[in-house]
């Protein structure tokens, strides 16, 4: 599976199944022709030998025959085999002991929380057919429909592909963005619905009765950049910028003894950013240990750093993240609330006073274009075969993503590195630290509490030499008895 994963993440699937249709033209005995489907579907140690021991045997005969295949052309792209040998396969044990180690989580808050998420819920649709003026079902997208394009009127951004309205969450958003209430109420209902059912519903059925904690999946060969993404619950997706998502968090807690130690990157992809276009501006605001927004707003509204408003702050913000991700002046515009001008002569700045940032992202369109590929700082590969399509939106997606991938790419690997040091750190440290999950650019542990502080300054020393860029890594870290608490 990571010889695939690393050879080309976005190639095909990387289950065994997948692999053996690709690289050997061979199908698979699939578990249902053995062990039946539904309800009636039987475990595999009640399958009769003479079923089981083909299907079994074909597992081990097509995962050679596969290594067989894909090793010798891992061997001859030493980029590739230091990913392949040196992060994903050393990473495989410590994830393991993640997922077998789960986390704690209060049970009790949690009820409390999804009552309380019902009962705003049940505030929010009303105000919802307060505002249509009518009864309706927010789930339903036909009648979300008729309300806002039949009885309300409003604009028609873009239209599903049997032509109807699209209610998509994007267009949503920019229907509140013109100042639209029933939209914005819309999205609201359905982010802490999606809480409700995915977190502080579900949540507690997940607690297994055995170690009474979480034990989450991380994948490994799932994310095109590198990232590793987790399932049941999935981690990731919990939001931290919202109220009640850092709620969420509150109700991942420490053991009796212990507290929750979060260590986490600072503006890592900026970091990298700097490292890859050589900006002489963005290297000389990083190794200032300037504040970066600042600095950019303080460049592209050619003031005094001191003299920086929040406003311009953010906006700074939105512009350093915006172009990391290949936002248009269009987007750009849409996320400052300003017009598409304005927003185009704050990306012109930028590029002027950040020539390297333009720089780096010409070449490396160009780059992509001539070789299909674009690779992080360690030699990841991501492959990209739309960059040269004749659909220009496609074409321009996969730009964008030439120039975001090793970012995100580079950003994957050095916290997967991070998790390798912190590992043989913790070994020879003698302390109680135990990594208990990973999200982002974050790692969170249990850490016996006379043992915090020296766990602290490990950490983050195991995590900030991660990667030698030409710009200091930085983690910063805090403790708690629950998650939120250590942000």
């Amino acid at each position: 599976m990571l010889e695939s994963y690393v050879l080309d993440s976005t190639a095909t699937r990387h289950d065994m199944d997948s692999l053996a249709r690709k690289y050997l033209d061979h199908q698979t005995i699939l578990f249902e022709e053995v062990a039946g489907k539904g309800a009636k579907q039987l475990s595999f140690n009640q399958v009769a030998i003479e079923e089981a021991a083909p299907y079994a045997a074909e597992d081990a005969d097509i995962t050679l025959r596969l290594h067989e295949t894909l090793w010798p052309k891992l061997q001859a792209e030493a980029g590739l085999r230091a990913v392949y040998q040196d992060i994903e396969i050393p990473l495989i044990p410590i994830l393991a002991a993640m997922e077998q180690r789960g986390v704690l989580v209060d049970r009790k808050l949690l009820a409390i929380q999804s009552r309380e998420l019902a009962k705003r819920l049940h505030e929010i649709e009303a105000q919802a057919h307060d505002i249509a003026g009518q009864p309706f079902n927010l789930g339903s997208p036909k009648q979300i429909q008729e309300i806002l394009f039949d009885k309300l009127e409003l604009p028609v951004l873009s239209k599903t592909p049997k032509g109807a309205p699209s209610t998509a969450e994007n267009v949503l958003q920019e229907l509140a963005d013109q100042g639209h209430e029933l939209p914005r109420v819309l999205l609201e209902h359905r982010s802490l619905s999606k809480l409700k059912s995915t977190y502080t519903d579900k949540l507690p059925e997940q607690i297994d009765t055995d170690t009474g904690r979480v034990h989450t999946s991380y994948h490994q060969a799932v994310a095109a950049t590198g990232r590793l993404s987790s399932s049941d619950p999935n981690l990731q997706n919990i939001p931290i910028r919202t109220e009640e998502g850092r709620r969420i968090r509150q109700a991942f807690i420490a053991p009796e003894g212990c507290r929750l130690l979060a260590a986490d990157y600072s503006q890592i992809e900026l970091r990298i950013m700097a490292h890859l276009s050589r900006d002489e501006g963005l290297l000389a605001a990083f190794a200032a240990d300037a504040d970066i927004h600042r600095a950019t707003a303080a460049e592209v509204f050619g003031i005094p750093p001191g003299q920086v408003s929040g406003d311009q702050r953010r906006s700074a913000k939105a512009i350093n993240f915006g172009l990391i991700y290949g936002m248009s002046a269009f987007g750009l515009a849409r996320q400052l609330g300003t017009d598409r001008g304005s927003a185009q002569r704050y990306v012109d700045l930028y590029f002027e006073r950040y020539p390297g940032v333009k720089r780096y992202m010409d070449e490396t369109r160009e780059q992509a274009r001539e070789q299909g590929y674009v690779e992080t700082v360690f030699g990841r590969r991501l492959y990209l075969p739309e960059i040269r399509d004749r659909n220009g939106q496609r074409r321009a997606a996969a730009e964008r993503t030439a120039i975001n991938a090793p970012m995100q790419g580079t950003a994957a690997d050095i916290i997967k590195r991070a998790m390798l040091r912190v590992e043989t750190w913790n070994k020879g440290s003698g302390l109680g630290v135990t990594l208990i999950m990973q999200v982002h650019d974050e790692l969170v542990f249990e850490v016996v509490e006379k043992d915090l502080e020296l766990a602290k300054s490990g950490i983050c020393e195991a995590m900030e030499g991660a990667a030698e860029l030409s710009v200091p890594l930085r983690v910063e870290s805090g403790a708690g008895h629950n998650w939120d608490e250590a942000h």
